[in-house]
């Protein structure tokens, strides 16, 4: 892993130093300094990223990502570059996502440098996506932008899995790369967000928001942490939100798993994974799911129209598919909100 040349998201200030405007944190850089990511730093008048590196190549299907509304049944090519810029108490990637905060080495094989060109045609041939994900994406602009000028004129999209820690200046510059993106939402108010982050909640939910408008297609991911998204009065927040934005937003409901500096909590029980899921409902979201503890049912996306079982998946994966190319119920000609082919 080395560093390279970045080139996004930074502005020079009246008294040479470079202000970094990736994420809400807005580091004031002067030589030699790295930003609270630590994998962006500055070199003379220079600033330098890690992050056009991965630890992890591998496929997924979407369906893990989590992405249930977005060209089921395909496939994701999955990279991590190195680092993140929140510190979650809970967080199960983090020898990568807590790159430079500790004496952990790095998870997995050496970071490799990305060739752009080579895993866009090998994304291309299974029709799949390009997916960052395990780590924290938004790190990665540079990455982001050149996989998706060469992605997309061949057809092949361009998705994460993120925390939705932007600024509003990059997210505008980095929503019409991307295709889809499945947002975080770990807390409902500032100071329990705070405690468990390290970072404030409000950026988030107004990233969710920007990149809804702008047209990406958005899914949103709620682990129940104890102390903080597993107490019912914040999953209804969290709820109240999304349905805010759109009720439609498919929203994942996650079991946690005991692990970091979380591992003496207990791990979410089926009970409260369920009454989590009537919370979302009772809040007006159309689709809400539960990956494993519930069944089949808890995967299963139902036809707001007649209520019939629209989309089947099994465990990470497209089970059966009841839906024409633009959406529509097989059963009531419903439409159902998605990018289904």
């Amino acid at each position: 892993m080395s560093w390279q040349s970045a080139d996004t998201a930074f502005t020079r200030t009246s008294d040479d130093a470079v202000r970094c405007v990736l994420c809400p944190y807005r580091c004031r850089l002067r030589d030699g300094e790295t930003g609270a990511c630590k994998v962006r730093r500055r070199r003379g008048r220079s600033v330098q990223t890690l992050t056009f590196s991965t630890t992890v190549r591998h496929w997924d299907a979407v369906e893990r990502k989590p992405f249930y509304h977005f060209r089921p049944g395909s496939r994701v090519l999955t990279l991590a570059p190195p680092g993140c810029s929140f510190r979650c108490d809970y967080c199960v990637n983090h020898r990568l996502s807590q790159y430079g905060r500790g004496q952990e080495p790095l998870a997995g094989p050496p970071p490799e440098a990305v060739d752009v060109p080579e895993l866009v045609r090998a994304a291309a041939r299974e029709s799949a996506s390009l997916g960052l994900s395990y780590s924290e994406p938004s790190l990665a602009p540079e990455l982001t932008l050149a996989l998706a000028a060469e992605a997309r004129p061949a057809g092949v999209p361009v998705v994460w899995k993120s925390n939705g820690f932007l600024t509003p200046e990059a997210t505008a510059r980095l929503a019409p790369a991307l295709s889809a993106v499945n947002i975080d939402i770990k807390a409902a108010e500032e100071e329990p967000h705070r405690r468990l982050t390290g970072a404030p909640l409000g950026p988030v939910l107004d990233t969710l928001r920007r990149m809804h408008a702008a047209g990406v297609w958005v899914e949103a991911t709620t682990p129940l942490i104890p102390g903080t998204s597993a107490d019912e009065a914040q999953l209804a927040a969290i709820a109240g939100f999304l349905a805010s934005v759109d009720r439609d937003i498919p929203w994942h409901l996650l079991r946690f798993t005991p692990t970091f500096r979380m591992d003496e909590y207990p791990p979410t029980g089926p009970d409260a994974l369920e009454r989590a899921r009537d919370i979302g409902r009772a809040a007006g979201l159309r689709h809400v799911y539960v990956e494993r503890a519930l069944g089949a049912d808890g995967r299963t996306t139902y036809c707001p129209g007649c209520g019939a079982a629209a989309v089947r998946r099994d465990i990470w994966a497209l089970g059966h598919l009841g839906l024409d190319a633009q959406g529509r119920c097989q059963e009531c000609r419903t439409r159902i909100t998605g990018i289904w082919t």
